[in-house]
């Protein structure tokens, strides 16, 4: 279904690059009739889909064209395009996501899996996997089947998703491929399904209700294909009681890891050990409870004896990037704002092997109970979630991904302990971000 055989995209934040003013149009391609791109994109200080991309053909990361997921002939909207102007029982899909805002599922969060993606297959099984790091989108797979009461186009979503930066990854994948996906999903929880009754949504100043008609049950999963994957799809949409982790090595040599949410473990501490403990640098949505920087000595007592031991796992606050004759720091950490990021993306810094990692799961949590403040536990955030992560191995997408990732870490040491939050009244929070 792909031209290439996989490719990776890298969203700048809107401080880094700063996108159009004036989108391609009002209605995003992906859209329902009618719908409107929200006000945030009236100014490109709070948006950017400016991207840097690599693929098989052209594996070195370099600035991307046109305006990312708006337009059919971008990476991401010309692969997505793909399945949702496609014939529905011709192509087959699940999309899931945590963080769907309502239309068609609302927010949900541990135990079920932070994982957001889309797994499209033909009659045969052959297609290919998409891994998102957006929150609430892509929230359809087919013009049939649309969202009705929010945008389905990136760039067009209520949430502003596209502020900070995220990152997308595709791979072409055969039918035993999609199998080994599907249980993947499967031990991770991820959530997906038939929403179960209307959507209702605060509008205007007076925040009128309105309900929009019930979601059409395909528009998540449109089951169909070899009877193996039907089966395994209706599987879906339940948590699981896993506690182990696994690792298979689809057709393309990509390696897939996934973490099940009782398992609770620092996520990327685990993606190190299962790799043969290698040494990391990671990027992801670094904010409270954020796990600071490791190194092979240090004590994680929030650990499964099953795994082995990790390497040092070193957490990137900044990387760098150059754009044309201008040299751009790019921010790293997770927070609210322009400068900051929500992709998770790690490479390898030892062993023989380049390896380039992308995942579901930001490196928040603890390594050991009390590790931040008085009561917190080892199943607190990323911990305590499932998730999955893509682990490819190839020379120059590792260098240039090793390249962007350049730049200052978090320190080994996390700050005096803070007491225990657990009589503060939580802070009310609308981005999608802030579910991280």
């Amino acid at each position: 279904m792909t031209p290439v055989d996989w490719w990776f995209l890298f969203k700048f934040n809107s401080a880094e690059e700063p996108g159009k003013p004036k989108p391609p149009g009002l209605t995003g391609i992906f859209d329902v009739p009618g719908w409107e791109r929200p006000a945030y994109e009236e100014s490109g200080a709070k948006f950017s889909q400016r991207y840097a991309f690599a693929s098989s053909r052209n594996p070195q990361l370099a600035q991307g064209r046109g305006i990312l997921g708006a337009m059919e002939y971008d990476p991401l909207g010309s692969t997505f395009n793909q399945v949702y102007s496609a014939h529905p029982d011709e192509c087959f899909y699940v999309v899931w996501n945590d963080q769907f805002y309502n239309d068609p599922l609302p927010i949900k969060g541990a135990p079920w899996g932070h994982s957001k993606g889309m797994l499209a297959w033909d009659g045969d099984g052959n297609g290919f996997v998409m891994q998102v790091s957006t929150p609430s989108w892509p929230a359809s797979g087919n013009r049939h089947f649309p969202r009705q009461s929010d945008g389905n186009t990136l760039g067009y979503v209520t949430d502003d998703n596209i502020e900070v930066s995220q990152h997308f990854f595709a791979l072409k994948v055969n039918a035993d491929d999609v199998k080994a996906i599907l249980r993947a999903m499967q031990n991770s929880s991820v959530v997906t399904g038939v929403a179960t009754g209307p959507v209702k949504k605060e509008t205007g100043k007076s925040k009128t209700k309105q309900t929009w008609p019930t979601p059409n049950p395909r528009q998540l999963i449109n089951n169909g294909g070899p009877q193996e994957i039907q089966d395994l799809v209706n599987q879906l949409g339940k948590e699981s009681t896993s506690l182990d982790s696994t690792l298979v090595e689809l057709s393309s040599g990509v390696h897939l890891i996934s973490k099940p949410s009782a398992m609770p473990v620092p996520p990327w501490q685990m993606v190190s050990a299962m790799l043969g403990g290698i040494d990391l640098r990671v990027a992801s949505w670094w904010a409270t409870p954020e796990i600071y920087s490791t190194t092979r000595d240090t004590r994680i007592h929030c650990w499964d004896s099953q795994l082995g031991s990790p390497g040092a796992v070193d957490i990137a606050v900044t990387g760098n990037w150059v754009d044309g004759k201008r040299k751009i720091v790019l921010g790293l950490k997770g927070g609210m704002g322009a400068d900051f990021n929500h992709a998770k993306v790690g490479v390898s810094t030892s062993g023989a092997q380049p390896l380039s990692i992308f995942g579901d799961l930001n490196q928040q949590g603890a390594l050991c109970e009390n590790y931040l403040h008085e009561g917190q536990m080892c199943s607190s955030s990323q911990n305590g979630r499932g998730g999955m992560f893509y682990v490819m191995n190839h020379p120059d997408l590792h260098k240039s991904l090793a390249a962007m990732l350049t730049g200052e870490s978090a320190p080994l040491q996390p700050p005096p302990k803070k007491k225990s939050p657990k009589n503060k009244p939580a802070k009310k929070t609308t981005t999608a971000t802030s579910a991280a």
